[in-house]
């Protein structure tokens, strides 16, 4: 095991209260920058539920020395921020390249006590809000949580959601907010925490100069730690049963637990992993691999005050849920009685590979040591926790399943859809019009941004040129190697050329089932021994399918690397696909479509793409439960040997490795993968733009938000345009808060929780899609609105200051990512697969200096089309009666 993970962390307390935590990591030249607030929806009731959210969303909205959209300023930095709130805390984040360091904590200690709530803006924020809780009440899982979770904590604000509720966040005044806001930001409840390439005693001399002057709260403060009592809990004799419009069945039992600081919590962890961790898992083998349920998945949760065990079950298909209940409460009760040395030892080594391996980058490093200090007040929690982790006996785990998990104790949830949905479609454009009055580009000014931004040294740091070794074996297979020694991991990423644009029609849905069964089983191993193997030594691997091709992503410690590649050989050489795992694969996959197409976003997103597609196109095609029902084995087997080749697999790892020995292994592993013949390739036929606008609304009974995908096809990576695309998008729709549509239709309007533009690449014609989400009544104005800003662009163009921002913005956020191993190593990975020059990792950032003013100008001419587009908005049936232009 690798040192501690809180070595080199130093804790200094300022005058004023202000905890600060620096950990000094020197392997890319980036830091990040986070502010934790030691408050969250613990600190609400009922009636005010959803105020410490609320606030988070206003922190963005400026402040008395800088009243402008926060969002800009950091897009403008390239800084990678965002903020969330949870039950005990809300926390600020940023990652920027070093030199940005300063200008971030300047813009954090600036709205620590000076953001600016205005009555205009929380009107506009609380429409935000709303269209963000809508989206999550789109969920069945969602509506069924909220519901048992009021049951277990009755009394306690661990009970409400933590967003809050559309009646209490309609009805919150500027006032409270305020006092909440004065209440509880200031410095002395506030935890700092940076991680990154930075020198410690300079940056605590800034920090003093930055946030020292800021003045700790009047008075006695609201949130000192108070003597723990136990919270108690009064389960209900029955189930709570939700009868409502949704797909597939669910079952949610929560059992109350202690809270963060007690010994039990890490068996707690460990008793978790013997559960639901992997093929081996007791309630995967009980549940999922008896047909019973397409899913199922545990979590602890472990905070302040209290905590909870919950269980989340997707029953199979005609599956009865109180069956499922009864076999869930066999199977507990099996391990307290049955639990195995071996199922011990394998759960602690999981658990702590997967610590490790979620904490190679500093943005990740950070959170864990913001969390530990804010919900234990304790930074090295973590270690102690992994220490204890490693004493963990069976007996320990049968006592917590005993103490805990009783049936008096659990408090059970039944979800129940009222009906299949049926899914109508209203296809007529319509001739109306919303028009929003705003003048063109006032709602971005570039030269605003450049006035409020704190000084920064424009200097980049020039990032060491370090390139990954490429090699061949003689059947065509493809490595590219980085060894990197700064985490004792290994990250593995891969390619092969067998994607769902080679389904067939009457078989959508075949190149998915062959990816998603390799591991089910070779010629010497069947599927629990692939699993455990893996397990054992808390590694993963794991297959995607893609449009263009099927990724293979895998991670573990840096001793267990021959493992991996040992596996994933035998699985792309020797895959069998037993008749029975297929079988079991078909009724999940049948369950999850049933699920997806209850989802508005997947509904938008399908309807969307073959509407822009025709039928015939490789991009047509979608699994339908027709089309699953006809795939056979031999199909699975004959797509395996047709399109899983080496000389169309490509393999990249970074990580903590000799570049000889791993060189080795592979020439091992994989030289004697044999293939006959040439590699299938598909020619994409031409697709014509639409000639006019295109507006498709399919109605999704008993849903609260609406989600619209807008576009038409697009360009592919070889395109010359590419990269002038990439800034004009990022001025477009780039970032929620600083492109023009965040800035217009979220930030100023308040009618989109989020909005983003995309130009989606690959070898073929991509797709040019804006994808946002919004309540019901707010759809047609807010796509009235994007449709004007497409408009403005179109014709008028972007500024020169919109243009440099745009691409300082890109270069730096570029840059950040590559200090991510598993960003890194797909951006090696799919280089090679574009076939790009290895000197692409660097010269990347020089591409998009090069950029014109009159190349994006360019760009905007030839690739917006406002007036030929296809629009298609799912969500709830109110919106087959509006217009949607």
């Amino acid at each position: 095991m690798p040192s501690t993970l809180t070595e080199n962390v130093r804790k200094t307390v300022l005058e004023n209260g202000l905890t600060v935590l620096t950990k000094e990591v020197h392997t890319a030249p980036v830091v990040t920058v986070q502010v934790w607030y030691k408050v969250g929806s613990r600190n609400e009731e009922p009636g005010v539920n959803g105020i410490a959210h609320q606030l988070e969303h206003l922190m963005f909205k400026g402040t008395q020395n800088r009243p402008i959209q926060f969002g800009r300023l950091f897009s403008a930095l390239g800084s990678d921020s965002n903020a969330f709130t949870s039950y005990d805390q809300t926390a600020y984040y940023g990652t920027v390249e070093r030199n940005k360091l300063k200008a971030l904590l300047v813009l954090e200690a600036d709205r620590m006590q000076n953001s600016q709530i205005e009555p205009e803006q929380l009107a506009s924020e609380k429409r935000v809000v709303i269209s963000e809780l809508q989206g999550y009440e789109n969920r069945p899982e969602y509506r069924l949580n909220r519901a048992v979770m009021q049951a277990v904590f009755p009394n306690h604000a661990y009970g409400l959601p933590v967003g809050g509720t559309k009646a209490d966040v309609e009805k919150f005044e500027v006032e409270q907010v305020q006092e909440y806001y004065r209440n509880f930001y200031s410095p002395d409840n506030a935890v700092l925490v940076i991680v990154g390439d930075f020198q410690t005693g300079n940056t605590l001399e800034t920090i003093k100069e930055v946030f020292g002057k800021l003045l700790r709260r009047q008075g006695a403060g609201k949130e000192e730690l108070t003597t723990k009592c136990p919270i108690p809990h009064s389960p209900l004799p029955t189930p709570i049963v939700l009868r409502e419009p949704g797909a597939g069945r669910l079952l949610q039992v929560v059992y109350p637990l202690p809270d963060a600081n007690q010994p039990d919590v890490p068996t707690l962890d460990v008793m978790d992993y013997i559960f639901t961790e992997g093929r081996n898992s007791r309630l995967y083998q009980a549940l999922v691999e008896s047909g019973l349920a397409s899913e199922v998945t545990a979590s602890v949760t472990s905070l302040r005050e209290s905590g909870w065990y919950e269980v989340l079950v997707t029953a199979g298909s005609k599956q009865d849920l109180k069956k499922i209940d009864s076999v869930l409460s066999s199977a507990i009760a099996n391990v307290a009685e049955s639990v195995t040395t071996e199922e011990v030892e394998r759960a602690k080594t999981q658990l702590t590979a997967d610590v490790i391996l979620s904490n190679r980058d500093i943005t990740s490093q950070a959170m864990r040591l913001g969390n530990d200090e804010t919900t234990v007040g304790d930074y090295r929690y973590t270690d102690r926790y992994l220490a204890a982790v490693r004493l963990v006996k069976p007996t320990d785990v049968v006592t917590v399943i005993n103490k805990y998990l009783t049936k008096e104790s659990r408090t059970v949830g039944f979800f129940e859809p009222t009906q299949k949905q049926i899914i109508g479609v209203s296809d007529k454009p319509d001739s109306a019009q919303t028009t929003e009055n705003f003048s063109p580009g006032v709602a971005v000014l570039p030269s605003e941004v450049a006035k409020y931004l704190p000084p920064v040294d424009l200097v980049t740091d020039a990032i060491a040129q370090v390139l990954p070794q490429e090699f061949k074996l003689t059947n065509g297979l493809r490595i590219l190697l980085l060894p990197d020694r700064s985490t004792p991991t290994v990250t593995l990423s891969g390619y092969i050329q067998a994607g769902t644009e080679f389904d067939l029609e009457n078989q959508a849905g075949l190149a998915a089932f062959v990816s998603e069964n390799l591991l089910n089983g070779t010629t010497s191993k069947n599927v629990l021994t692939i699993a455990k193997v893996l397990a054992e030594r808390g590694a993963s691997l794991n297959f995607e399918v893609h449009r263009e091709g099927v990724h293979i992503e895998g991670d573990s410690l840096a001793g267990d690397l021959p493992i991996i590649l040992e596996i994933l050989a035998d699985v792309v050489k020797n895959s069998t696909f037993p008749a029975k795992e297929l079988e079991l694969h078909r009724q999940q996959t049948l369950t999850d479509l049933q699920l997806e197409l209850d989802e508005p976003s997947e509904v938008a997103r399908r309807i969307f793409v073959q509407s822009i597609y025709p039928k015939k196109h490789p991009l047509h095609t979608f699994p339908t439960e027709e089309s699953l029902q006809q795939i056979q084995r031999q199909d699975v087997i004959d797509f395996k040997a047709k399109h899983y080749r080496p000389d169309t697999t490509v393999l990249a790892l970074v990580g903590d490795f000799d570049l000889d020995i791993v060189r080795s292994l592979i020439q091992n592993d994989f030289g004697n993968w044999r293939v006959s013949g040439k590699a299938p390739t598909l020619k994409y036929p031409p697709v014509s733009m639409p000639e006019k606008i295109i507006s498709v609304n399919p109605v999704l009974p008993g849903k609260a938000q609406a989600v619209t995908y807008m576009g038409y096809t697009g360009i592919n990576r070889y395109d010359p345009r590419f990269h002038a695309a990439l800034v004009l998008n990022q001025i477009l729709g780039g970032d929620t808060l600083s492109s023009r549509l965040g800035a217009e239709v979220r930030d100023r309007q308040g009618l989109s929780y989020g909005i983003y533009s995309y130009f989606h690449t690959g070898k073929n014609a991509g797709t040019f899609l804006i994808e946002m989400q919004t309540s019901p009544e707010d759809s047609s104005k807010a796509i009235a609105s994007t449709r004007q800003i497409l408009q403005q662009i179109h014709q008028q163009g972007v500024t020169a200051l919109e243009v440099e921002t745009a691409k300082r913005t890109l270069i730096s956020n570029y840059n950040v990512s590559l200090a991510n191993p598993e960003e890194l190593t797909d951006r090696i990975l799919m280089n090679e697969v574009y076939g790009l020059d290895k000197v692409e990792l660097h010269s990347f950032t020089d591409k998009l200096q090069k950029v014109t003013f009159e190349q994006v100008n360019q760009a905007a001419r030839e690739l917006l089309h406002p007036d030929k587009i296809v629009v298609v908005t799912a969500g709830p049936s109110v919106l087959a009666e509006k217009s949607i232009r």
